[in-house]
């Protein structure tokens, strides 16, 4: 019988006179891993805070069991600014023994892509203080990880973390044995991890059996029996659950609860897009030149991000664009906007970019577009226009479309300097797609977005004729509303991945293992007490060995990837050279941890 960890006994919370929590009663055990979820402001944070004895409840108890190895991860970090990142992470270990723990070792490789640091000026000896947000964010998130713990808490971790960091950090929680309860709006990340789900809603907390799959499923046939009035949310739950029975099979590995009933339940529900429909009205409204790039070279500074880049975006075509921080793909977009706005005179560095006539792009970045603060949200959206039209016949009033981004009747009327941070971004996106473009530009548009208004934004998409590029870390975002996947892989070039972001991990990761330098030798202290002369130099002529063994595995990946990318276009191909890049991969890690033991020894 698994053990009981943490319960939480009849707890209430107000703010004001709202009541986020009103009498909830959970309970956490081990083994459990449990995701949490729920619009913003409902009280998602503040259960977790009050689960870790951070916050105190109005009325109820929380209890621990005795000895509780607890780890928390919220959302705000408390590392010492004056501190290095080897004394935050790593404490007193010796190189040696940090080294030696193969734990260590996936924990910075999983979140800073090596041991030594790459991307930290000085590496394990930077200083935290001038650091940025994000790498503050994975500092605190190894040394919590290498930690030992009976519970981990985590609060949003996957912001910051690009895709491979996401797929690592999933990896990652599903073999650990620490028990989980983690809130995030990532719902790709919830279907690996979570085995439990918690919604919180309108003070009280539903618990529902499997991950996001399975929850969006369990809901949608509760909403149902209980003949809910939430028509319009119940049909997006049913829109969603479609779009996961049909789209890519398998998403999660966990059983599913009475598939007839799940069958049933989505028989009338079409497919999320018509693609040829949506085609036709973007030929209409756009013609058939949208951006065409002829030999293009983007820049950043002295820094060549691309270069030689013949690229055609069309009519309807809907691209999700992902690639490593720093590899240029805000950078591109930047560069179309600029052709756009200029009507072609602003051309990248290099190369030429040839603007349709028709265009009207509107770019979501990542900086939120401050507004009067004593403005009332509707006012804000009227500012752009009073109706707008969607598409396939769909018009809006201004207030309908604050309503389907969750802005009710009473909150059009809230001030913007009243708004929260993913408030003022839903803001943003109402006014863009007021101004009726026939191109979208969204870059990270899922920040600071609940999981309701991110399926009210997608459903919102579904039905929007026009071309559109999304840069997003939020892979279920990514695979939702688009229909093809490009990368840039770093390497100057933008590719297509026919797989999508499972193709991008596969190819990350062999550029990666391929560019890994060997092990550097370990420091003479750490030799072993006690050996004789001759089973040392014994020990040292095999690590030659090994060393020589790595350099001949690194030849050969750095062949097979030149391989794999002058054959992008033949999938059996790429899927052979691939599985050898594979085998490698495991024998490079079977000779570094026997280079480890024996560095250990000699």
């Amino acid at each position: 019988m698994a053990v009981n960890l943490v319960n939480v006994e009849s707890v209430s919370k107000v703010y004001g006179t709202r009541a986020l929590l009103d009498g909830v009663s959970l309970g956490v055990s081990e083994g459990d891993r449990i995701g949490v979820v729920g619009r913003n402001g409902d009280g998602k944070t503040t259960l977790v805070r009050m689960l870790a004895k951070l916050e105190e409840a109005d009325t109820g108890r929380v209890t621990h069991s005795g000895g509780l190895r607890l780890g928390v991860l919220t959302q705000h970090d408390s590392l010492d600014p004056e501190a290095t990142v080897r004394h935050e992470v790593i404490g007193d270990l010796a190189d040696h023994e940090w080294a030696g723990d193969a734990k260590i070792r996936d924990v910075l490789t999983g979140l800073f892509g090596g041991l030594d640091l790459p991307g930290f000026p000085q590496g394990l000896d930077t200083v935290i203080g001038p650091l940025s947000g994000g790498e503050r964010r994975r500092i605190a998130l190894a040394q919590l990880l290498i930690a030992e713990q009976d519970l981990i808490v985590l609060d949003e971790p996957t912001n910051h973390l690009d895709v491979e960091g996401i797929a690592w950090l999933a990896g990652h929680l599903q073999v650990r044995r620490s028990a989980l309860v983690c809130v995030t709006h990532d719902r790709w990340f919830l279907d690996q991890v979570c085995t439990r789900m918690w919604d919180v809603q309108r003070g009280d907390v539903f618990e529902y059996e499997g991950g996001y799959s399975d929850y969006v499923f369990a809901r949608a046939e509760r909403e149902r029996i209980a003949a809910t009035e939430e028509v319009k949310r119940q049909n997006l739950v049913r829109k969603e659950l479609a779009w996961l029975r049909r789209g890519a099979p398998a998403r999660t590995s966990k059983p599913r609860y009475r598939i007839e009933a799940a069958n049933e339940l989505i028989a009338d529900v079409p497919p999320p897009r018509d693609a040829s429909e949506l085609m036709k009205f973007a030929s209409a409204r756009l013609g058939k030149t949208v951006f065409d790039l002829e030999d293009v070279t983007v820049q950043a500074g002295p820094k060549v991000l691309l270069k030689h880049l013949t690229w055609q975006l069309g009519p309807g075509d809907r691209i999700g664009l992902v690639g490593v921080n720093g590899a240029g793909k805000t950078s591109l977009l930047r560069a179309l906007a600029e052709a756009e706005r200029t009507q072609g005179e602003e051309q990248p560095a290099a190369g030429k970019v040839v603007v349709g006539k028709t265009v009207r792009l509107a770019y979501l970045s990542q900086d939120v577009t401050e507004l009067p603060p004593t403005l009332r949200v509707l006012e804000a959206v009227q500012q752009i226009r009073d109706r707008v039209d969607l598409g396939k016949g769909r018009e809006m009033t201004a207030g309908q479309l604050c309503e389907q981004f969750g802005f009710g009747k009473e909150k059009q009327w809230t001030p913007v300097g009243d708004l929260s941070g993913g408030e003022r971004r839903r803001l943003q996106l109402l006014r863009l797609l007021m101004d009726e473009p026939n191109v979208l530009f969204l870059d990270e548009p899922t920040n600071d977005l609940d999981i309701e208004t991110l399926t009210q934004l997608e459903d919102l998409l579904d039905g929007w004729p026009g071309s559109m590029v999304v840069i997003s870390h939020d892979r279920f975002f990514l695979e939702r509303t688009t229909d093809r996947t490009f990368a840039l892989l770093g390497d100057a070039t933008l590719r297509m991945l026919p797989r999508g972001i499972d193709e991008y991990l596969e190819r990350r990761r062999a550029m990666t293992e391929a560019a890994a330098p060997a092990p550097a030798p370990v420091p003479a202290a750490a030799a072993a007490p006690g050996r004789s002369a001759g089973d040392l130099r014994a020990a040292k002529k095999e690590l030659q060995k090994i060393e020589r063994q790595l350099d001949k595995i690194s030849a050969k990946e750095a062949t097979l990837h030149t391989q794999i990318a002058d054959n992008a276009t033949n999938f059996e191909k790429v899927a052979k050279l691939d599985a050898e890049l594979r085998e490698l991969a495991g024998e490079r890690e079977d000779l570094e941890m026997r280079w480890l033991e024996l560095a250990e020894d000699a």
